[in-house]
Parts: structure tokens; sequence; C-alpha cells
């Protein structure tokens, strides 16, 4: 498939067609990391932050008062005496 580059002020720029961005699975996403590869131009996904929606799913588990201690308590038999 050949693609125009336009002119855009002092840069240039392509409009991908929207089913190669879903073939890339690229079509939801609004960012992508772009880097040349041996000549080419390589459009991916940007990873996800580590821990990405941790919090919301901890606070909609809790919400729902299921984020009960599965142990239970277990510290140490001499921790009552300890001051601090």
């Amino acid at each position: 498939m050949e693609i125009a580059i336009r002119n855009i002020g002092n840069s240039k720029g392509v409009v991908l067609p929207k089913p190669l961005l879903a073939q890339a699975g690229l079509e939801g996403e609004s960012t992508a990391l772009v880097q040349v590869e041996n000549g080419s131009i390589v459009l991916s996904k940007p990873s996800k932050p580590l821990r990405a929606g941790w919090a919301e799913a901890a606070a909609e588990v809790s919400a729902q008062g299921e984020d009960d201690l599965l142990m239970g308590e277990f510290g140490n038999a001499e921790d009552a005496e300890l001051r601090w």
C-alpha cells in the first residue's frame, strides 16, 4: 500500500487508514511509539506503565467489601511487647 506524504508546516505527515491501524492494534490508541529500524519508520503501541489501573481495581474490590484478609493478622508473638 502506498500513502501520500503531506506537507504540514515545516514537517511532513501521513494519514493512516483505519483498517491499517486496527491491524496493528493501534485503532483505539491516542499515541504511538515511533522509531527508525533498518531504514523503516516503525509505529508500535506504547507499553502501559507498570501497575496501571491497580488503584482503581483495588478501590472497586474494596467498595464491594471483598478486601478482607485471607489469612488474618499473623504478627509475631513478641510484637505485643514492642513500643513504637
